[in-house]
């Protein structure tokens, strides 16, 4: 078994060979990769990015990353295309091809079909003298000087310059169209800066109960009514009209006040000007609210009507922060 030194130094070593090689393509930014940016930037077809082995993994990734950057993007398999996935390429389309060495087997079949078929031809690949190398219209150079591999063999460092350069591009093409947070939103619903820019808080106040109780409600059914709607709040309703709020809070105040609590009711508790939101109002918007307010929950309505309570919970857990 390997010493915790042992395996420090390895852990360490490899880290910096893989820096290294980042910061090496640093000299291979050049008038190929500015060309690269705007040809793909002012083309009217999609990207698509291909590659073998770990190539091609790299290269779904890139395909992800330009998709949600505003690229549109198709991973196309080096081998799967030499044997009928070509068909998913269109005149106008750009295809960037990865390889290390740029001569293997599939490449050296498809790089000449790409050619063929009129589509303009980028190539990201180790070794310029090659076959891929020849037949590019441009190149993104991405050669590395040694694998963190022990042996020189498992693609490691190569990897790891081809997803920087695919990241480079992708960044480089996000500010040439000067794309924006909402923008990136868009392609993002489901995550926190989606909900951030479209989440509304009648959304979140659709999954809570609604608990309202009458005016002269006593305060065990008030408690209650807290209690099994567990928002930690409920609202005092006549004949259909939002009358105030009774929060646990509430509760907690009446009690160290009174010690006879059977004449209580609840519109002797209750705060008639609870905070409210309708319920197209944005969730962060919301958040705000109940931060500046040092509130847990907020009344939501819909035409001055009851519509239901969001609470501070609800923005939490949708990662609203």
């Amino acid at each position: 078994m390997k010493s915790k030194k042992s395996i420090f130094e390895t852990a360490i070593n490899t880290l910096q060979l893989e820096a290294q090689a980042i910061l090496n393509l640093i000299p291979h930014i050049n008038d190929d990769f500015a060309e690269a940016v705007e040809v793909i930037r002012t083309s009217k077809g999609r990207v698509i990015v291909t590659g073998i082995g770990k190539s091609a993994i790299i290269a779904q990734k890139i395909v992800a990353t330009f998709n949600s950057t505003g690229t549109p993007s198709i991973f196309m398999h080096a081998g799967d295309a030499i044997h009928g996935d070509l068909g998913m390429i269109q005149k106008d389309d750009i295809v960037i091809c990865i390889s290390k060495s740029g001569n293997t087997p599939e490449i050296k079949v498809l790089a000449p079909l790409l050619k063929q078929g009129g589509n303009f031809l980028i190539g990201m690949v180790g070794q310029q003298d090659s076959d891929l190398g020849h037949l590019a219209d441009l190149i993104l150079n991405v050669a590395v000087e040694k694998e963190a591999c022990p042996n020189n063999l498992a693609p490691t460092t190569s990897t790891t310059a081809q997803l920087a350069m695919g990241d480079a591009l992708a960044v480089c093409l996000l500010h040439a169209r000067e794309f924006k947070e909402d923008d990136f939103a868009k392609y993002h619903p489901g995550g926190a800066l989606g909900k951030r820019l479209y989440l509304k808080v009648g959304e979140l106040t659709l999954k809570n109960k609604k608990p309202e109780i009458s005016p002269d409600a006593s305060v065990k059914d008030v408690i209650v009514e807290i209690s099994r709607n567990r928002l930690g709040a409920v609202v005092v309703i006549d004949a259909g009209q939002v009358l105030g709020i009774i929060t646990d809070g509430d509760i907690r105040r009446m009690l160290e006040k009174h010690s006879n609590l059977l004449d209580i009711r609840a519109k002797d508790i209750m705060n008639v000007k609870p905070k409210q939101v309708d319920k197209d109002m944005l969730a962060i918007e919301a958040l705000q609210i109940i931060k500046v307010n040092n509130i847990t929950q907020l009344l939501v309505t819909q035409n001055n009507r009851y519509y239901g309570l969001v609470h501070l919970h609800d923005l939490l857990q949708e990662g609203i922060l």
